[in-house]
């Protein structure tokens, strides 16, 4: 199955790791604005974004962290087309509490944090 999107981190902002804490990761296309690279992750696309969004179940990596997609907000994929940006919150709910943003399966913010370095890949879908 093809990704519906696969990035590259480009760079971690130095506030990621505070709100990796509470499940929320932010991802933002190279050439964010310098206070929203703070607290975001920045990427390259490597694939995609597909013009539809992947569906609930869906799975999401980031490096070694597996989670599922669990809810995706009316505005979320059209800003990741748009854009490059999305923000996940891996809290588990099904109705995700931002129009723009995605939720998926919990996950622990260490590992994730682990895993979110330069050159990492995460994948959305397939």
């Amino acid at each position: 199955m093809t990704a519906h999107l696969r990035t590259t981190v480009t760079a971690v902002g130095p506030d990621v790791p505070d709100l990796l804490e509470g499940g929320v990761l932010i991802l933002f296309a190279d050439g964010a604005p310098p206070e929203l690279a703070e607290v975001s992750v920045l990427h390259s696309v490597v694939e995609g974004p597909s013009d539809e969004p992947p569906a609930v179940g869906a799975p999401i990596r980031v490096g070694s962290v597996l989670a599922s997609l669990t809810g995706i907000g009316p505005l979320a994929w059209a800003k990741v087309r748009d854009i490059g940006h999305v923000v996940i919150n891996f809290n588990g709910e099904a109705e995700p509490a931002r129009p723009g943003e995605l939720t998926a399966s919990p996950v622990d913010g260490g590992e994730l944090a682990a895993a979110l370095r330069s050159g990492a890949e995460i994948v959305i879908g397939g």
